[in-house]
């Protein structure tokens, strides 16, 4: 396969565009010391209300062990709680801090900003349909895990 036909391959054309708004995302976020997937948490948090880690690892497809190292960065920077279910200790309940509510505020502008010069020359439509076409996307749990963070 020649280098521009590989270039041209759905595949290839997602990884690339995909390294390259995680690289804006992080420079966008730096200032706050979290990374695109601490934010994915902390507004998945923010949207969601009290919520167990199960519920968490089905929503987000994450692996449990990824989810647990991201909920402890959370944790040890106020941002986010942890309490077991009284009912089921086994169970754990993670909930946004009012620290955590104002991190995600600081989030949705730089990742707003991001869109905004990303996305400058798609018309609103345009932008409906890709979300709607990369939401369908078929991904496992351990396809996030072996993500970069």
């Amino acid at each position: 396969m020649s280098p521009s036909a590989a270039g041209k391959q759905l595949g290839f054309l997602l990884a690339r565009h995909g390294r390259i708004m995680n690289t804006r995302l992080r420079q966008a976020l730096d200032s706050s010391g979290l990374s695109p997937r601490h934010a994915v948490l902390l507004c998945r948090l923010d949207e969601s209300g009290p919520i167990s880690q199960q519920g968490l690892i089905d929503i987000l497809s994450i692996d449990a062990s990824a989810l647990v190292a991201v909920l402890n960065d959370l944790e040890r920077r106020g941002l986010a709680d942890r309490r077991r279910d009284p009912a089921d200790r086994r169970r754990h309940f993670v909930e946004i801090t009012a620290e955590g509510k104002r991190a995600v505020a600081s989030i949705e502008i730089a990742v707003a900003d991001v869109e905004r010069e990303a996305f400058a020359g798609f018309s609103a439509e345009e932008i409906r349909q890709l979300h709607g076409l990369l939401s369908r996307i078929h991904a496992e749990p351990a396809d996030e895990a072996c993500a970069e963070d």
